[in-house]
């Protein structure tokens, strides 16, 4: 059998992107599977949810967002540190780029590599990567819980950290007033999960627990369509914890038997890909995610950092 192609070196299809009004001023645009991103418009200002992965790709979607509204981006929002999330900030020109604090430590701790790893992982969303000026770096950052006063009738927009899950800085976009949800990589509707950089039990866990008693009417992931209604957001959330789930009771299985890591991965492949193996990025995330399960089985706490050097090194043991 041919190796597959590594990660998603293969996808170079553009997806097809859609802009949804969610409601009066809030917005979010998918792409088949791609990664999301939102914006909240405020009184006299628009808060901005992620910023995708170069400048140039960043400009594309702005030029949708002002096909409604004009008002200067005061705040850009990001969920957490991975490049193809946060390097297309520069085109936002916002006044304050908020982070929760874990996310502005790992930037420093591991940015360069992670913008190397995802770059060579995923080079179609590397729109213009020379257009990158350099790492994104937060000019504020918060601990648990802040909010920013929308102004007007619009409510206030809760920006909230549920605890270690994607990563070790996860944080949700929630309208109150509205029921809709921002969460970030904590929930996919219909793609699979990267765990890469994860801790899968608090995730499966406290963090989704978390995310479903917020009660959202509607739901925006990270990527995936847009999920309406209670019955269909909950069905996301269930849908991931059931990944994490799947996951780890099949890398714990062999782990505990004294398997190998290539064993937990095939085992782990042959009880998702029923479900899961249809969805995007599916055969490009698995390996990643059953080595950093596998590490936590280990005893490894926090993730090793991934380099494109050690992707390969994965990939070809994995998926090779």
């Amino acid at each position: 059998m041919a190796a597959k192609p590594f990660a998603s070196s293969a996808d170079t299809e553009a997806k097809e992107q859609t802009l949804e009004v969610l409601a009066d001023g809030v917005y979010a645009l998918t792409a088949e599977g791609d990664p999301n991103v939102g914006a909240i418009e405020g009184e006299d200002f628009v808060v901005a949810f992620e910023a995708l992965a170069t400048p140039t790709a960043a400009k594309e979607w702005l030029a949708k967002l002002r096909e409604h509204t004009d008002k200067p981006i005061r705040y850009l929002v990001l969920s957490h540190y991975h490049a193809v999330r946060v390097l297309g900030a520069s085109a936002f020109d916002a006044t304050v780029i908020l982070t929760h604090e874990k996310t502005h430590e790992l930037i420093r701790e591991r940015g360069k590599e992670d913008w190397a790893s995802e770059f060579g992982r995923m080079p179609r969303l590397a729109k213009d990567a020379d257009s990158v000026p350099g790492l994104t770096w937060p000019t504020q950052t918060f601990a648990d819980r802040t909010t920013i006063d929308l102004g007007g009738d619009r409510g206030e927009l809760v920006l909230e950290y549920f605890g270690r899950g994607h990563t070790e800085g996860d944080i949700v976009a929630w309208l109150p007033k509205q029921r809709i949800l921002f969460a970030g990589d904590l929930v996919e509707a219909q793609a699979a999960l990267y765990t890469g950089d994860a801790f899968h039990k608090d995730w499966a866990g406290a963090a989704l627990d978390s995310v479903k008693a917020l009660r959202a009417e509607m739901l925006v992931g990270g990527r995936g369509a847009v999920s309406r209604g209670r019955e269909e957001v909950d069905a996301a959330i269930e849908q991931t914890r059931n990944f994490l789930d799947v996951m780890i009771r099949e890398v714990g299985a062999v782990h505990e038997r004294g398997g190998t890591l290539k064993e937990a991965f095939t085992a782990t492949h042959a009880a998702l890909a029923d479900d899961y193996g249809h969805w995007p990025i599916f055969e490009h995330c698995l390996p990643f995610d059953v080595s950093r399960l596998w590490d936590e089985f280990r005893g490894i706490e926090r993730p090793v950092i991934w380099t494109a050097e050690r992707d390969r090194e994965v990939w070809d043991q994995l998926q090779g």
